[in-house]
């Protein structure tokens, strides 16, 4: 099995369906911004901070391509990773490529269940919030589109809705 890489909005799902795919196929798992955060021992808030986006994004390709070119793992790319470069057709050719397509609202809901410390969606009003994301989505749709496999989904909030989901992408990607 080649490199199985998931793509989408930021917290569509992928670090959570990536994880639980790998563990049902028995691979590895790896996150894109967490690679890159162990290999330069800094968060990436902290690198946009200090380099500015531009640095980031070189970095984030040369990591992505470092990356995908292992065996028999899933992938969970950044949001914006396939939006930069060349990447998207980099991952076409040597990945399995999955978009996690959502709506706003199921994003929004995930967006607030969500943990994680998200700089750019600080402050934002649940009008602004959806607002933002509307507009982010309109300008990355097309990158997304390019992935070999296209996967709607819904809020992932059980154990159950997230096994169900993994069985409906082995399906679908033939694993």
């Amino acid at each position: 099995m080649k490199c199985i890489a998931f793509i989408g909005y930021m917290c569509a799902g992928k670090t959570t369906i990536g994880r639980s795919l790998a563990r049902s196929l028995k691979c590895n798992f790896y996150d894109l911004d967490w690679y890159i955060e162990e290999r330069f021992h800094k968060r990436i808030p902290q690198i946009f901070a200090d380099e500015g986006e531009a640095a980031f994004r070189d970095l984030e390709r040369r990591m992505l391509q470092e990356v995908a070119a292992f065996e028999n793992i899933v992938l969970s790319c950044g949001g914006g990773t396939p939006c930069f470069f060349d990447n998207m057709d980099y991952l076409n050719s040597v990945a399995e490529t999955v978009y996690l397509r959502a709506t706003p609202e199921v994003l929004c809901r995930h967006i607030a269940m969500s943990r994680g410390v998200r700089p750019l969606l600080q402050g934002k009003s649940p009008d602004e919030l959806r607002e933002f994301v509307n507009q982010q989505l309109a300008e990355r749709s097309p990158w997304y589109e390019k992935a070999q496999h296209i996967i709607d989904i819904d809020v992932l909030d059980t154990p159950e809705t997230i096994s169900q989901l993994v069985a409906r992408i082995r399906r679908t990607i033939g694993c």
